[in-house]
């Protein structure tokens, strides 16, 4: 099971089928689309049930662990981080998506450091990395708020909407995220 993990201002969660119609309103805006590889515009009845029903089979097979972040004070969903687990690497990729009616206030960057701390702490990763579209350079500060370094730009890596992209490649690992933390 997924535990439940705070922070100042949020709870990190595992998903359930009655956020689905708020993760269609909050990720079926195109802004969000924009700016991430894997969520598709429009996006269309069912897909978020669909979305969240896969988590439960992912996270027993070791392969994801996505917590829905919601706000303390009252509990409402505002976006989804997690981690795309390779263990035969001890590794993940981190990902996340913040409703915009919710950008600007830090929560992104606040739910993606406990995610990483989560990574090293409880699955005992060695290595964390995310990537960010290029002219979306806000991502790019939050993956540095976790305490990745930028290791790179894969040029046209991806293509969305038809057009080709670059990556921003960013990484940290367990040494040096306990070096941070102030642990050995």
């Amino acid at each position: 099971m997924l535990p439940t993990l705070k922070t100042e201002r949020l709870l990190l969660r595992p998903f359930a089928l009655p956020d689905a119609p708020d993760v269609q309103q909050l990720a079926g805006n195109k802004a969000i689309a924009d700016t991430t590889l894997n969520i598709p515009h429009p996006y269309e009845d069912g897909m978020a049930e669909d979305w969240i029903a896969t988590h439960q089979p992912k996270l027993e097979a070791g392969e994801h662990a996505v917590f829905a972040a919601a706000l303390k004070a009252d509990g409402k969903l505002i976006g989804a981080v997690g981690l795309t687990i390779d263990s035969a690497f001890g590794r993940a990729e981190l990902g996340y998506w913040i409703g915009e009616p919710f950008w600007g206030f830090g929560y992104c960057s606040e739910a993606a450091k406990r995610v990483v701390d989560f990574g090293f702490s409880k699955l005992k990763l060695n290595r964390i990395h995310a990537s960010h579209f290029d002219r979306n350079p806000a991502s790019g500060r939050v993956l540095q708020k976790t305490g990745m370094s930028k290791e790179g730009v894969a040029r046209q890596h991806i293509k969305k909407w038809g057009e080709y992209e670059d990556l921003v490649l960013y990484g940290i690992l367990r040494d040096e995220w306990a070096g941070k933390k102030g642990m050995k």
